[in-house]
């Protein structure tokens, strides 16, 4: 029986495409004007695989909302088994490129796994929570195996080298579990990891003050003390895993990297790591109100900055658009952001609701840091800015991951039906 909610949220559909159309558009610019004779053959021919990916997800958001919404439930373990699984043979067998080993090579392409496993896990992770309301009194449980949940393949992305894309994971973890309604004092404990290690960065005498104050405020308020003891876990053993691994696992120049947002124009950095943040910030406030046009950045067209197809292709946005162009750009992303934040509210049933939750956790993640670190406020840990960065495994995941939305929402009636 057709359900009378099945109807497709077109707004949601046009924001995404103006998005990749956008992308294009910037991609075509730092890949084919002046700055081409700066890159190699391979970049510049990031435009026309770009249109490619696009093209290739926008008939998997045909493929996907084609599908029953039973059968994203019941494929959402195996499909998060098997995103690990391919983490695991891309930390044996995947090919390196700028010191990470995150791709599979199929043929011609190369996959990158991670981009996948983040799909694989907002589906698990969601089918998991939806399961918590028929056992409402293990909350506890729940949480502590959904965080599980997220930090397996985190970790394997850790040991691949890409701490990047491992923090959209940890962040993960109280942005879907808010979203679940868990208690507030179980959250805290789940996000008590990220909040030491990020103070741990700054300082370990700060990050050791904080796990006592925090272990001790989480005690005497939630009346527990497994989740006393948890925290002091937590925190006293993430301040401790951080400290060694700066000290004994890093190299000198992944340690800049991490630390060089806080002055990146210091010595120390600024012929460094820094170098990609103090370009990055000259062409954004050299682009104005208006921008200087396409194809006539001084700093993007110059290919004085790096990975503009990728990590930095906001920069090219705001020096060849201006503040009205990077304003129209946050806006379109802050208009997805909440048409999903909607779409999840519509839907009733804890799946369909997390997953929107998940989706947008993802987004958030990679917008505030990619657009943190262009402006120099944040470090570079190298996020694409979802739909307009080129990277055909980030634009066929990211774009899954908003059909899998659109088809729970079209669908939400017919969600209903099959329980918790």
């Amino acid at each position: 029986m057709r359900s009378s909610n099945q109807t497709l949220d077109v707004w949601t559909l046009l924001t995404w495409l103006a998005l990749v159309a956008i992308g294009l558009v910037a991609l075509y610019s730092t890949t084919h004007g002046p700055a081409a004779d700066y890159l190699s053959q391979s970049v510049r021919d990031n435009f026309y695989r770009q249109l490619l990916w696009g093209g290739l997800s926008a008939i998997g958001i045909g493929i996907i909302l084609l599908l029953p919404v039973r059968v994203l439930r019941t494929l959402a373990y195996p499909i998060y088994g098997g995103t690990v699984l391919l983490l695991i043979l891309a930390l044996i067998f995947g090919v390196e490129v700028h010191g990470t080993k995150a791709w599979l090579a199929v043929g011609p392409f190369r996959l990158q796994v991670s981009e996948f496993a983040k799909v694989g896990t907002v589906l698990a992770v969601a089918q998991l929570l939806s399961e918590r309301h028929t056992h409402a009194t293990q909350n506890l449980s729940y949480a502590l195996k959904a965080a599980g949940l997220i930090v397996v393949p985190a970790i394997l992305i850790v040991l691949q080298n890409d701490l990047g894309t491992a923090l959209v994971f940890f962040g993960l973890v109280p942005i879907m579990l808010f979203w679940s309604e868990l208690p507030i004092p179980v959250i805290l404990l789940l996000i008590s990891p990220a909040l030491a290690g990020y103070l741990s960065l700054l300082s370990i005498p700060v990050a050791i003050v904080f796990a006592i104050v925090f272990t001790l405020g989480l005690w005497w308020t939630s009346g527990q003390r497994l989740i006393g003891a948890l925290a002091a876990t937590f925190t006293g053993g993430v301040t401790a895993i951080v400290s060694f691994v700066l000290t004994k696992i890093l190299q000198p120049y992944q340690v800049d990297r991490l630390l060089s947002f806080t002055n990146p124009s210091a010595e120390q950095f600024r012929q460094g790591v820094g170098f990609h943040l103090v370009q990055s910030k000259a062409a954004v406030t050299s682009g104005g109100l208006w921008g200087m046009g396409f194809m006539q950045g001084t700093q993007t067209q110059g290919a004085y900055v790096p990975e503009q197809t990728t990590d930095f292709i906001f920069s090219v946005i705001a020096e060849e658009f201006g503040f009205v162009g990077s304003i129209i750009v946050l806006l379109l992303l802050a208009t997805l952001l909440l048409r999903l934040v909607k779409l999840g509210s519509d839907v009733k049933h804890p799946f369909g609701s997390i997953v929107a939750a998940g989706a947008v956790g993802v987004y958030l993640l990679h917008i505030f840091v990619n657009v943190g670190m262009v402006t120099g406020m944040l470090p570079v840990i190298g996020l694409p800015l979802p739909f307009l960065s080129y990277g055909g495994s980030a634009m066929l995941a990211n774009t899954a991951l908003l059909a899998i939305v659109l088809n729970t929402h079209m669908r939400r009636d017919d969600l209903s039906i099959y329980g918790y």
